[in-house]
């Protein structure tokens, strides 16, 4: 079970670091900017990209230990 919540975890965190790269116009990610840019100002797409990279390495070490 924690192979799956891993590999959820890595493709959010794939999804974070695209979305950050191309400062998506999707929905969702315009949400969580919106939010984030409060306190990270223009910084907020660098942000995600580095969280995105981090929930990777995350799920890999859930997946791995499960």
């Amino acid at each position: 079970m924690n192979i799956i919540w891993g590999l959820i975890i890595g493709t959010v965190g794939a999804l974070f670091i695209t979305w950050g790269r191309t400062k998506s116009d999707f929905g969702l990610y315009r949400l969580l900017v919106a939010r984030s840019r409060i306190l990270w100002g223009d910084r907020v797409h660098g942000f995600y990209q580095v969280a995105g990279a981090l929930m990777i390495i995350a799920g890999a070490a859930i997946a791995v230990t499960g």
